[in-house]
């Protein structure tokens, strides 16, 4: 009697992959939101990281919905642009490739008239 060594059921079986934001990305959110904080607009945040996308999602309040969403998803990359910043009601404010012009569409939230 040979001792066998154990097969794997399914060989190629890849655990699977998580989408997340690089430490470069989110330094330029977290700037973002910093500036945002202190303007008094925003006050709390989370980081969801899944199979097929990476999520940056902004809060008024705590238990509230998300105000904004910022969306990595690397199957665009070659499409409609790797980043997406999408609303509160999930309407696409704007798409692209570089996360810095993406995000200016929420910059402008920043700039208001003074009385």
């Amino acid at each position: 009697m040979n001792a066998q060594p154990p097969t794997a059921l399914h060989p190629s079986f890849k655990p699977p992959q998580q989408v997340a934001f690089h430490r470069t990305e989110l330094s330029i959110i977290l700037s973002l939101y910093g500036r945002m904080v202190a303007a008094g607009e925003w006050r709390d945040y989370g980081i969801s990281s899944l199979k097929e996308v990476a999520v940056f999602s902004v809060f008024r309040r705590t238990a509230e919905n998300p105000l904004y969403r910022i969306e990595k998803r690397p199957k665009l990359r070659n499409k409609q642009g790797l980043y997406a910043v999408i609303g509160m009601d999930g309407q696409v404010l704007k798409r692209g490739h570089d996360l810095k012009t993406v995000l200016r569409v929420l910059e402008r939230k920043l700039i208001r008239a003074v009385d």
